[in-house]
């Protein structure tokens, strides 16, 4: 499999949202150096835990700070832009940054109804995503209605698998991207059994796949043994579990802090629901779960999306399952 990182510019209680940022583009240096396939970056709006809010500036600047990786978002969300405006930005980000650039297209809404009506979210906006991409395909190919500047080479798209996203990746023959609940879903081989058999090769085969492609995205962490992975991936897991308690999804904490709180029994559920998802433990731990799920997704690429409070153990991991990959 090919390998690459979703950074999702997690910030960390106590320090200032802007080293969100600033570690992301230190992450996609060393990523670059590592030997990984591409860097995404991610689009969350108005959520405390996450600084990346406008996808297309933290991409010009990874590329900036980069030379080789490929550069994009998993993903930008559709329902909250005008085709035209991403397919300007991606247009802009594949001048200065030629051959660098894709992109993964969601179709999820905003975090909080607030937060949706900040975005002049419509209640039909995700439904219109089929045509929104369709739109966007074409702007990006040059059969828009208007011609989107500058001109330049292609931007290949991908679909993330939420809703219809399996469905219509086959029908518009892109690539489709796996994550969270649905990787483990008994329904998962079937679904994209399905993709492959229906998929049809699109019509810009010099931007997007003449053939199948599957992206899983998950957390993975490789340490020294299985107690200290999952110590890793514990600020993760609480701040999940904490959002659906609270509707918030907060900064990382340390494992010292959290352990210190009071953990009610429904928290303490669902962060061991969430430590025993994630793919944690020591090197040959990891291959095997590696292994076991390619084989049963016939997976193209892992697109890593490991998050923990300590930045050095972080970097460390990225470079251990690198040597996996």
């Amino acid at each position: 499999m090919r390998l690459s990182l979703l950074d999702r510019s997690r910030t960390r209680a106590g320090h200032p949202d802007a080293e969100g940022l600033t570690g992301s583009v230190e992450r996609a240096v060393w990523a670059e150096e590592l030997g990984y396939d591409r860097f995404w970056v991610a689009e969350h709006h108005a959520v405390p835990g996450i600084a990346s809010g406008a996808p297309p500036v933290l991409m010009a600047a990874v590329g900036a700070a980069t030379s080789r990786i490929r550069i994009g978002s998993g993903g930008i969300m559709l329902p909250h832009h005008q085709p035209i405006v991403v397919a300007e930005q991606l247009r802009m980000l594949e001048a200065l940054h030629p051959g660098r650039v894709d992109v993964g297209l969601g179709r999820s809404s905003g975090f909080t109804a607030p937060v949706r009506a900040a975005l002049r979210e419509t209640p039909d906006a995700a439904d219109r995503f089929a045509d929104d991409v369709r739109e966007l395909r074409d702007l990006l190919a040059g059969r828009g209605a208007v011609t989107v500047r500058p001109t330049g080479g292609p931007v290949p798209l991908y679909l993330l698998a939420t809703g219809r996203g399996v469905v219509l990746a086959a029908e518009l023959g892109l690539p489709v991207v796996v994550g969270g609940p649905a990787l483990w879903s008994d329904t998962l081989p079937s679904a994209l059994a399905a993709y492959r058999r229906d998929f049809r090769p699109s019509p810009d085969a010099d931007a997007d796949a003449d053939a199948p492609q599957v992206l899983v995205s998950l957390d993975v962490l490789v340490a020294d043994d299985l107690a200290t992975a999952r110590e890793l991936a514990l600020p993760e897991a609480w701040a999940m579990a904490q959002s659906r308690r609270t509707g918030v999804f907060e900064p990382l904490e340390s494992p010292e802090a959290i352990r210190a709180q009071e953990w009610p029994e429904q928290v303490r559920r669902r962060v061991e629901t969430s430590l025993e998802q994630a793919v944690a433990g020591d090197a040959d731990t990891v291959r095997r779960t590696l292994e076991q799920l390619a084989e049963r997704t016939g997976a193209d690429e892992l697109l890593a999306s490991t998050s923990t409070w300590d930045r050095d153990a972080l970097r460390a991991a990225d470079a251990a399952l690198r040597t996996l990959v």
